[in-house]
């Protein structure tokens, strides 16, 4: 993070006490919408479709969260922010939660107040080229002119990379996806690097994908998921355990498809406590017992989210990979509700 766009975002969180101090729970119920920072644009994770209704697997968590809080998943007003504007935004009350390709690492979550509230994409960081260049490795991009979007963790991970490699590189500053998007395809840039998911959901919807590769290099680790201001405990594991309901949900079966059926019971005690037909694990977030069966109703389980929105039969087809179930050999494992 540049250091102008690291001091504002401090100075930012300077008024996370402050905000925190309301409960955020209260204050979306009385709203009757929550609001929710998402990116300015990323195919199948965030973007507002032909209607200019907002759509994609980050998305997907905003409604879950709306719907276990609100009892409606479209109650939800949708905040477009960039690397730069989505802390200062979060921090200050404008919004409830955020939503986008934001990593967690330690300063975000220690120096700038945050709480991460979950893991919903394990990804990395990763260069997309011309296929008229002929490159076949990141390590052959010495002197390129590259796409890097300000205020996220590419910028220090893409120094790291060029240094390490002792080769050198003319960065092209950019604020949003589309703007680097359309540098790239004009030629202002010889290479647009950011997260490995976000090159192939921006690909996907070029004019001519095959024009243009990914370069093989994973150069960063980049955990990306939900986070809410420090503070609010409570809101914090509202948002956390709507995602591990997700998560939880594929698991042990629980899908849009059958979820009225469980829901009344079965000899499986853990979907009992989840869609709330046992137990009071509702009553100890502050909401009521069925919170669960809607988040997870609003839009699917964790793989029906993922599937219908980024996964194999879509024009963007991600493989699960890591963001396979812990059971598949993947990293996605939610505590368990008990």
């Amino acid at each position: 993070m540049k250091k102008s766009v690291l001091f504002g975002a401090l100075a930012a969180a300077g008024m996370t006490a402050g905000v925190a101090g309301a409960a955020t729970l209260d204050d979306v119920q009385a709203r009757g919408v929550m609001n929710c920072g998402v990116t300015t644009g990323v195919p199948g994770f965030a973007e507002p479709d032909a209607n200019g209704v907002w759509q994609g697997f980050d998305v997907a968590v905003c409604r879950a969260v709306a719907a276990a809080v609100l009892g409606d998943s479209t109650a939800v007003e949708f905040v477009p922010t960039t690397g730069k504007t989505r802390f200062t935004a979060l921090a200050s009350g404008e919004i409830d939660m955020l939503a986008r390709n934001t990593t967690w690492t330690f300063s975000r979550d220690v120096d700038l107040k945050f709480e991460f509230t979950g893991v919903n994409y394990y990804d990395g960081q990763g260069f997309m080229v011309p296929a008229s260049l002929g490159v076949t490795s990141a390590a052959e991009l010495d002197g390129a002119t590259v796409c890097i979007q300000t205020g996220t963790t590419t910028e220090l991970n893409l120094a790291d990379f060029f240094r390490s490699n002792n080769i050198t590189y003319e960065p092209v500053p950019i604020e949003t996806g589309s703007e680097a998007v359309q540098l790239f395809l004009a030629g202002s840039c010889d290479v647009y690097t950011t997260d490995r998911s976000a090159l192939a959901a921006q690909r996907a919807n070029f004019p001519a994908p095959d024009d243009f590769v990914v370069l093989p290099e994973v150069v960063s680790k980049e955990p990306l998921g939900p986070l809410v201001r420090h503070g609010d405990n409570e809101w914090g594991d509202i948002v956390r355990w709507t995602l591990n309901a997700l998560i939880t949900a594929e698991e042990l079966g629980v899908t849009s498809d059958n979820i009225e059926e469980l829901s009344a019971g079965t000899n499986n005690p853990e979907i009992n406590r989840l869609l709330g037909s046992e137990g009071t694990l509702g009553e100890m977030l502050g909401l009521d017992a069925e919170w669960a069966k809607r988040a997870i109703a609003a839009g699917g389980n964790y793989g029906e989210v993922f599937e219908g929105n980024i996964g194999a039969a879509t024009n963007i087809g991600l493989a699960r990979g890591l963001n396979a179930q812990w059971t598949d050999g993947g990293l996605i494992y939610s505590p368990p509700f008990r």
